[in-house]
């Protein structure tokens, strides 16, 4: 491949990526319908897109699905007994359409839906500072393991699903959500506890990397679809998000 053909994409992907932080940071800061609108159509999408890693060819049946997670979203801090709605809508993703072998499909069904909540209640009944503690955390993790496991390399993490991650690289994006962690503890009442949890918060965002690649072995595809240009899809760019949130589900619980 030629110095230039490795650069074709940058264009692309540095706009999509400009596009989705001035669109996200402004529906975080305004709140309310934009921000609730926003979280649901990103869960509606990334359950379309399991269509893809479910190896299912029916388009209509991975749009009505989507839209019906997006719509559970919308209204799901409202609803007595939410919880039980992700679970729902994941067996329905699972059961039909031609997913097979479903049941991994619907736990990554639940496990989106559960984000769309979490990310919802969190802005909604706690604040804005949450939402940010929450992405903050993803981000570090992200980026110092990314920086550490390619200055101090080492054992993999999980080499059958994952052979780029080191296990450096996991510890150091352990430290930096602590770190984090630890700030946000200090500028609100939370305290210190924050710091353990984050680091735990940053561990389940990295087996949510790890779990969409094992979807995407198993389906043989390289993204999760081509949404996003430059990107892939959004599961591609939210699934260590979605891993995070199911610690952060715990918090806001205990808020």
């Amino acid at each position: 491949m030629s110095n230039a053909a490795k650069w074709n994409d940058l264009i692309p992907r540095a706009g999509s990526a400009v596009v989705m932080l001035v669109l996200g940071l402004g529906c975080i800061w305004l709140g309310g319908v934009y921000y609730t609108a926003l979280i649901a159509a990103a869960v509606g999408f990334m359950l379309y897109e399991l269509r893809l890693l479910g190896k299912a060819g029916d388009y209509s049946y991975a749009v009505a699905i989507g839209v019906l997670g997006a719509l559970v979203t919308w209204f799901t801090p409202s609803l007595p007994g939410a919880a039980l709605l992700p679970v729902l809508v994941g067996v329905m993703a699972a059961a039909s359409g031609g997913i097979k072998p479903p049941w991994h499909i619907a736990v990554a069904a639940a496990v989106i839906m559960n984000a769309g909540y979490v990310l919802v209640a969190l802005r909604t009944d706690f604040g804005i500072a949450w939402v940010f503690w929450l992405i903050f955390v993803v981000i570090a993790s992200d980026v110092a393991g990314y920086f550490v496991g390619r200055i101090m390399g080492g054992p993999k993490f999980w080499p059958r699903y994952s052979p780029s991650k080191t296990w450096s690289g996991t510890i150091g994006g352990w430290v930096a959500a602590g770190i984090v962690g630890a700030v946000f503890g200090a500028s609100t009442q939370a305290g210190w506890i924050l710091v353990p949890v984050s680091a735990v918060m940053a561990l389940a965002a990295q087996l949510g990397d790890i779990g969409e690649s094992v979807l995407k072995r198993r389906a043989g595809v390289k993204d999760s679809s081509r949404l996003i240009p430059g990107h892939g899809g959004f599961m591609d760019r939210f699934d260590g998000l979605c891993g995070a949130c199911l610690i952060a589900m715990f918090v806001v619980g205990a808020l």
